[in-house]
């Protein structure tokens, strides 16, 4: 009887999961063998959901949202960690789970061949896009607005969203493993996806049956501070801007070459505040003082409506009164053979 029992139950949290069942693109900049994206993948997939990876052959870090595509039909050297060998072909399925993709590209290569090669060909159920992607958890910290300009995280993260997909970046502090050397579940590489996971379900379970993960151009980046326990740190509503770094060019004059370090004290530029609640902490800050992280961010980089941008566009005033932009407009239309709607005056284009 106690049997049954536990079994009805276990249907019916079966049931439960499926019913918020929704599917998720996985990617990354650390490569599709990433001990922190394949546990990711795993807490998804037993939660129901129908899990996709596309990611990189080989480790692509600091690749930004560089769209950079092989222009090799066939490996020139091992996939990550040797578990595609050099000679096969530069797109493929990893040997044990068809599921798991590799691409010999950067992430937001990946991110579009994802979506314009791997789902519409192989998984028409998908109707040609994921609900959601999720990118990460990346091997370090991806902290500031500075740092979201280089990270391949970010960028298979924002490309997805310029492609009207919601998505979320989550980065950790843990080093890098092979998924196959993760034997038990007490490590930081399994604690790193339980965090990001956990934000990710929150989001999932809190959203409408008709209701996007995020509204349109939105993107999410989370960063996860050191773990030494399988124990969830608080979690933070944070900003990107603020206590931020920046790099600078170090020159080392031994060897005549040059590396980053980050600039001291943290450049004003790259934390000025224009947009959203300036009085929310920097995830820097945040991070660093051993809580998660959750930035909230958009893909319209135009400047906020304020007295600065008037400023910015008053030095250049004239060139508007002049009427040269409504020229160029009606310059433009006809240039590329679209007829000017009847009716309408060019002033009204």
């Amino acid at each position: 009887m106690r049997f049954q029992t536990a079994s009805v139950l276990a249907a019916a949290l079966s049931l439960v999961a499926s019913s918020n069942a929704i599917k998720i693109l996985l990617n990354n900049d650390d490569g599709f063998g990433s001990g922190n994206l394949r546990e990711l993948y795993r807490f998804l997939k037993e939660d129901g959901h129908d899990v996709v990876i596309v990611a990189p052959a080989v480790q692509q870090s600091g690749q930004g949202g560089r769209s950079d595509f092989t222009t090799y039909a066939n490996l020139t050297s091992p996939a990550q960690y040797g578990i595609i060998p050099a000679g096969a072909p530069s797109l493929g399925t990893d040997p044990n789970d068809s599921n798991i993709w590799y691409y010999n590209g950067t992430p937001a290569a990946c991110t579009f061949v994802a979506l314009d090669f791997v789902l519409p060909r192989y998984y028409e159920n998908w109707e040609g896009a994921p609900d959601l992607l999720v990118a990460g958890p990346n091997y370090g910290l991806n902290l500031g607005p500075f740092v979201y300009s280089l990270s391949g995280t970010l960028g298979a993260t924002y490309a997805a969203v310029a492609r009207s997909i919601p998505a979320i970046a989550a980065s950790a502090t843990n080093d890098a493993i092979d998924y196959r050397n993760i034997t038990n579940a007490t490590n930081p590489a399994t604690w790193a996806a339980k965090v990001a996971y956990t934000v990710v379900k929150e989001f999932i379970d809190n959203t409408g049956e008709d209701q996007t993960i995020l509204p349109l151009g939105y993107g999410i980046n989370v960063n996860i501070p050191e773990l030494d326990l399988d124990e969830i740190p608080p979690f933070v509503k944070t900003r990107l801007t603020g206590e931020a770094d920046v790099d600078i060019a170090a020159y080392n004059a031994s060897t005549g070459l040059f590396t980053w370090q980050n600039i001291i004290p943290k450049s004003a530029g790259v934390n000025a505040c224009y947009n959203g609640d300036c009085s929310l902490p920097g995830e820097t800050y945040v991070a660093e003082g051993g809580s998660v992280s959750i930035s909230a961010f958009t893909i319209d980089y135009t400047a906020p409506s304020n007295a600065y941008t008037d400023l910015v566009f008053g030095k250049v005033g004239a060139l508007f009164d002049s009427g040269n932009s409504t020229s160029y407009k009606a310059k433009r239309a006809l240039k590329s053979g679209r007829r000017l709607l009847q009716g309408r005056e060019v002033s009204d284009l």
